[in-house]
């Protein structure tokens, strides 16, 4: 019954590996489900703590919304001031613009009808430049000043609602477009 061949040897130090597996393996479970019940300990204490700050920063967040919801009829009234601030700028200058046009017009119409009257020596062909230049130079200024400053629009963005007020004043009515001015002729 000693006797034992190399196959039993090898089962018994199989069986014996085997059961210090087992255990060894049982041991770092022990240990995983230590780990874990303090995982779960520590979670929990963390929620005790934790829940009061949440409730106290939701309580905060409550209090910074009703104050800009004070400031809200603030900041629209001051929406309201600019839009009239800039709807009286653009009538002024709506208002000085033409007159200048005018003068523009006037001036270069007198350059190039006393340089005509000089060169030629005919009023009726120094009329005919005067106005010629003049409508021109109006045509040339309006389009600079289009260039300068496009028109813009007085609608807030799309991104930033406001609440609802009275209607957007009507901007004045454009005036009537020059009439296109004919192109110098050639005369010999």
């Amino acid at each position: 019954m000693l006797a034992a061949d190399a196959s039993d040897i090898a089962d018994y130090a199989l069986a014996i590996f085997l059961i210090l597996t087992g255990l060894g393996l049982g041991f770092a479970l022990l240990k995983l489900a230590d780990v874990f019940g303090r995982t779960a300990s520590f979670i929990r204490s963390s929620e005790r703590e934790v829940m009061p700050v949440i409730h106290s920063a939701g309580g905060t967040v409550d209090r910074v919304n009703s104050q800009l919801d004070r400031i809200d009829p603030a900041t629209a009234s001051a929406v309201d001031a600019v839009e009239a601030v800039d709807e009286a700028v653009r009538a002024v200058s709506f208002a000085v613009k033409r007159p200048i046009e005018k003068l523009v017009g006037l001036s270069a119409g007198a350059s190039h009808g006393f340089a005509t009257l000089r060169k030629r020596r005919s009023m009726s062909a120094a009329m005919a430049s005067a106005k010629e230049a003049a409508a021109r130079r109006e045509a040339d200024f309006e389009a600079e000043l289009q260039k300068a400053h496009p028109p813009q629009s007085s609608a807030p963005p799309p991104s930033t609602p406001r609440p609802p007020t009275s209607p957007p004043p009507t901007p004045p009515a454009a005036p009537p477009p020059a009439p296109a001015a004919k192109p110098p002729t050639a005369t010999t």
